[in-house]
Order: C-alpha cells, then structure tokens, then sequence
C-alpha cells in the first residue's frame, strides 16, 4: 500500500506527477532528491528518527558516502566520511536540518535543500580549543571566531581539549604533558576550516618541533642528550647549506639558487631584517658560519662593483620570489574559485586588487632572468645599465597603474577582509605560510612601491664602483636617468589620479551640479570659501565656495540647513555626508576664459581680504563684476589671487600671468566690508570698473 500525506499529494497534483511507487509513508517531497549519509550518531533512537524523517520528506539513505550523495549529515567534525564531504565539497548537515524541515512538513512546495547557513554543521561543531603562543589581541579574535564556528575555549589543563593551535613563529616546541590526546596543529588548520566551512584535516597540518620532527607527537616528553642535538644541528646545517649554495660554494659564475623553502618551525620570518624587508633580508642566524666557510674565499676575489651586482640580483631574486607568491598563494587560487560554490571574491573585487600585478610581475621576472645570465658569465665589462634599459619602459607602462591606484587596493582589501568572514580567514591561513612570512597580503604587495626607489640606489651604487672607461659607465648613468623618469611618471600620474578623485568627491557634495564638471581634462586646484559683496552670483552677504579648477571655477552655496563642512575632498568625507545631504548648492560654472582681470583690493582697517573678479563672456555685451570677501582663515587672498592668475594665464596660452592681475587702493573707493549689507560697495564697485576699464 501506498501511504502518502496531504502536502505530498497537494505538490504532486501542482507537479502533474504520478503517485510514487513507494512502500513507505511519505508525508511531503521536501526532501525529493536528496541522497543523505549519515556520521557520528552515537543513540540508535535519534538516527532512527532522523532516518525516518527523511524517508517520510521523499529522500533515501545511504550507508557509505558516495558520487551519489548529495547531503551529509553528521553529530560532530572528522572522520572519513566528514574528510570526504569536505574534499568533495558535499554540504555537511546538521540533524537541526532534518527537524527544521520535518516542521515545515505542512507547506506546499517547501524543498530542504535550501537551507541556511544555520542548517548547516559548523567547522567547529563540539571541538574544545586551546590557543598557544599568539599575542593577546590575537587569541581573543581566534576565540570569538571559534565560538561563532560553534567551538569552545579552552585551556592546556582541560582533559577534554580536542585540538592546541599553535603559532610557529613564536613557539618552537610542544607541551610536555598533555592531560589529553589532542591534535597539535598549526594555524593554519584553523582558518582554513573557516574559510572551508568544514574542519580540515589535521594531518595536513601537524605542528612539527623544530626542523626534523616527523610527527608532533614524537618525544614530546623525552629529554634529549647534548650530543644528539649537536648532531642533528650540524646536520641541519650542512643539509640546509647545501640546498642554499647548491652543489658548491657561490662563485663569479654561479647563478643565483632560488629561496630556500620549508614548513619548519623556522620561517622566513625570520629571514627578515629590521625593516621588515625581504628584499635586504640576512642570512639566518644558524647558517652564517656555514656560509661563512662557503663564500668567504671567492668574496674575498670579487670586485667591488661584482659585490653590488651580485647584491642587486639578490634583491631581484627575492622581490621576484615575493611577486610569484602573491601570484600563485592569493591571485590563482582565488580566480579559480571564481566558477564554484566557494567563491571567495567577484571578478571585479579581483580585478581591483590584482588587475594591475601581472604586468610588473612578468617584467620583473624577464629582467631576472637577464641578470642572472650576466651573472653567469661575469666580466667587468658586462653592462648591467644596458639591461634595465631593456625594461624601462616595459616598467614605464607597468608601475604607474599600480603605484597610483594602490589606496583604492588596500581599501579593497580592507572592505573585503571586513564583510567576507571567509576571505578573512583566507587571508589568516596564507599570512601562516613561510612564504609569507608572516606578512598579511597588504604587506606583500606595498613591495612593487617600493621596489624602484631600492634599484635606483642599487644602481647608483654600482655607478660608484664603475670606472669612467668602462661602457657601462654611460649604460648605468642612461639607466638612472631612466628609472628616475619612471618614478616622476608615476608622480605625475599619482597627482592627476589624485585630482580626478577630488573631482569625483566634489561632484558628489553639490547639489544640482552640471555633469560635465567631471573630465578627464580637468584637475582640482583649490577651495576657497568667500561671502558675495555683490548682486550677480547669489545674493549680497550670502556665504558661497569657489572650487577651483584646471580650467573653470565653481561656485557654490553654502546650504544653511546642512552643518557639515569639508576642508578637503576625499571619499570618506563624500560617502559620510551620502546620508546627512550635499552641503553644496550649485550656482555658477564660470570658465577661467572669461575673466579679464583678477582684482586685488589693498588691505586696509576696515577692508580685510576683499578681491573681484571682471569677467566677459562671447555672449556678453559688457563686463560684470563679482567681488567677495575672503572668510577662510587657512587662505592667503595674495596667494590665492596669484594661484587664480597663473591657472587663468594658462588657458589663455599666455606666459605673463601678472598682466592678469590688477591692484586698487581701498581709499580711493571708501568702502569697509563692513558695509556688505549698504549699498556703499554696489557703488564703489561701479568705480573699480571705470578706474580700470
């Protein structure tokens, strides 16, 4: 017999579907289509129920997880069949799951599978915690994103602790005695099982004491003799020197090996020197006696500007290295998750931080390429001038985007990392590899601003050592000149970008504003805030700001029932007053082509920071007359009056800027500022045009 319920019958009516050919009782198809597993249920009485459950929603059970399983539902994290829903990015339910939708059994057209977030088992789902070794503000953000992940605190003492994370750059070796058999892991583990949603396996990742350490629970509580250790060290040593030098000691001829790479407990932070760089980072501590012996014959052999060269390619080398890194640790394995459920950034949000990566990169590695063939086959006369000269300008077209919109990066990073709980644990699990150095990704990529300034002193430096016969001479001179045009590109380029952004900020802040303000053509020059002493803008006593431009001014309203005020265009300012309204009203875009004169009034008691300008336009018949008051306090009026003539000389093709610029004795008019709200100045005003026309 067939058993079926009133929401099963209703939904198959709207389906048009046949009745099933099912011995079991089915009370709705919210679960038509699911292929549940189950794992971790200890009380046969509750799986029994939630496997009824499920058959009475329409789904089927099977035993093993499978290619055909589309839902596993589990009590608590790991296991072979957890680790493989995890691999397989099965959804991994919890039996809230099961129970939400058996009580949503009674509405038509219900589907479990879409669920929730809540529905789902958390990564950390009855783990008990213990944090070793991390900085006080950093053990606190671990702990709430545990709890948030459905995990607990806990200490080293607690019997029950499941899991100690550890941080490798400030702990080197494993507790002693443990009261529990908890997995040691580094942390690493922890964020990737936020950004993964599921609690990845611990063996992936082991903390592992000190460098030779197969397992992190071997010997945990044994002593060592002085003469293993000093055994195992020189062997270390010896293993850890060959693979930096090669088959032999670093000569002339040798090119440059690749960075050493290792998941010990010794990461490359502490490669790094004071200054955080990587690129004039120290040889480690341990290794310098072994390098010692190994370089320090052929050192004594090199030359001066052989020293610098192979400096520089050192550097080169290491840049490249933290370049490849940010490629292939952040860039690829976030595109890839692009077309997946498991999307961590949109193609724009990409786009915007690492848009501008690649071209620098693939120059870079060019010219690192060239320079370790030099290297190869050194001889005083090879030209290391000539070979950036073959990539200044690949670095011309490469650096200005980046350099110039690297703000709107970091920001995006920030704004991401902020909103996007798993990109932020993404981000946690990559700064915890060696590769990284402990460095977050906004640290990495600062690098390629700095990196231009580091070989413009690099090549000077091997200008120093070069004699004045030798060509490359004149090579690294051409070079210098190269990489210093580069760098006052990207200045210039940083300028105008800047400028277009407050363009964009002030458009946002005037309420009627024409569109066409904002060009490509046009840069800010300056703000300055006046009250109209005349009657052809606004209104006598109004107090008005005129935004000066590259080619015209705007002039604008103060509007009285908005109490912000901006000092200086920026976007954090624009989007804070997006909610309260524009403090701005448009009145006047007046282009610097129609102004005749500039027209200084002399300071007097009783007349402060009076300036006019005499304007006419192809459609007026005559000249107008506006004049104002200067009352910014942090506005010069002669600087300001000067800046207004240059930039009004230069749309006029015109070099004397001065002829622009007219000067009138206050006593000759007989006016006060304090007279705005007379008629006394409309009439001395009159005269300003007569004296000067």
């Amino acid at each position: 017999h067939r058993i079926l319920g009133p929401t099963a019958l209703k939904e198959l009516a709207l389906e048009k579907s046949p009745l099933p050919d099912n011995v079991r009782p089915q009370y709705s198809l919210a679960m038509k289509g699911v292929v549940a597993c189950f794992t971790g249920f200890r009380k046969k009485e509750e799986l029994a129920q939630l496997l009824a459950y499920v058959h009475h929603m329409g789904g089927s059970i099977r035993k093993d997880v499978g290619s055909k399983t589309t839902h596993l539902i589990a009590s608590a994290v790991g296991g072979e069949k957890y680790q493989y829903a995890s691999l397989f990015r099965l959804p991994i339910m919890s039996k809230e799951w099961v129970l939400n939708s058996w009580a949503m059994r009674t509405q038509v057209g219900y589907s479990a599978t879409n669920f929730s977030a809540g529905d789902r088992l958390k990564p950390f789902h009855g783990t008990r915690v213990c944090f070793m070794g991390f900085p006080e503000a950093e053990r606190k953000h671990m702990a709430e994103v545990l709890v948030e992940n459905g995990g607990t605190p806990t200490d080293i003492e607690d019997p029950a602790c499941s899991h100690i994370v550890v941080d490798e750059s400030t702990t080197n070796t494993a507790p002693n005695e443990l009261r529990s058999k908890a997995n040691i892991v580094k942390a690493e583990w922890f964020w990737s099982s936020v950004q993964n949603e599921a609690c990845v396996n611990e063996k992936d990742h082991q903390f592992q004491e000190s460098v030779g350490r197969l397992t992190p629970r071997v010997s945990l509580g044994s002593a060592s003799t002085p003469g293993s250790i000093r055994g195992r060290k020189r062997k270390r040593l010896r293993t850890a020197a060959a693979r930096m030098l090669g088959s032999g000691p670093l000569t002339p001829t040798s090119p440059p090996l690749e960075p050493l790479k290792r998941r010990s407990s010794i990461t490359d932070s502490s490669l790094l020197s004071c200054s955080g760089s990587f690129l004039d980072a120290p040889s480690h501590n341990e290794l310098e006696e072994t390098e010692a012996e190994c370089t320090e014959s052929p050192k004594k052999n090199l030359s001066a500007r052989h020293q610098v060269f192979l400096e520089f390619l050192q550097t080169e080398s290491n840049y490249v290295e933290i370049l490849k890194t940010i490629m292939t640790l952040f860039k690829v394995p976030l595109e890839e998750m692009l077309d997946g459920e498991d999307q961590l950034l949109n193609a724009t949000e990409l786009r915007i931080i690492f848009g501008n990566l690649p071209p620098i990169y693939h120059a870079h590695c060019k010219m690192l390429e060239s320079l370790r063939q030099a290297s190869q086959t050194w001889t005083e006369e090879v030209s290391v001038g000539q070979i950036f000269l073959q990539y200044a300008s690949d670095f011309e077209k490469a650096y200005p985007p980046f350099v110039n919109f690297f703000d709107t990066t970091r920001e995006e990073i920030k704004k991401c990392d902020i909103a996007k709980p798993r990109f932020h644990a993404f981000l946690k699990a990559r700064q915890t590899r060696p590769e990284c150095g402990r460095q977050s990704l906004t640290e990495l990529l600062i690098r390629p601003v700095q990196r231009l300034p580091s070989i413009s002193l690099l090549l000077g430096d091997i200008l120093k050592h070069t004699n004045k016969n030798n060509p490359d001479h004149n090579a690294l001179e051409k070079a210098l000149a190269a990489i210093r045009e580069v760098m006052t590109h990207i200045n210039e380029d940083k300028r105008k970008t800047e400028g277009q952004m407050a363009l964009f900020d002030i458009f946002n802040v005037i309420v009627g504003c024409p569109p066409h303000l904002v060009s490509s053509h046009r840069t800010f020059i300056e703000k300055c805030e006046v009250m109209e002493l005349s009657e052809g803008l606004s209104g006598r006593g109004d107090h008005l700001v005129l935004f000066l431009f590259s080619d015209v001014i705007e002039i604008c309203k103060k509007r009285s029932k908005v109490f912000n005020s901006i000092k200086s265009p920026n976007t954090t300012v624009s989007s804070k007053l997006a909610n309260q309204g524009k403090p701005y009203k448009h009145i006047k875009l007046m282009p610097l082509a129609t102004i005749r004169k500039v027209i200084d009034i002399k300071e007097t008691d009783d007349c402060h920071n009076v300036f006019a300008l005499m304007c006419r336009s192809t459609q007026d018949l005559k000249e107008k007359l506006y004049s104002f008051t200067i009352t910014d306090e942090e506005v010069d009026k002669l600087n300001w009056i000067r800046t207004l003539c240059r930039h009004t000389a230069n749309n006029a093709y015109r070099a004397d800027c001065d002829s622009f610029m007219a000067t009138i004795d206050a006593s000759l008019l007989d006016i006060e500022t304090s007279d705005v709200g007379l008629g006394t100045l409309g009439k001395a005003f009159k005269f300003v045009k007569v004296f000067i026309t």
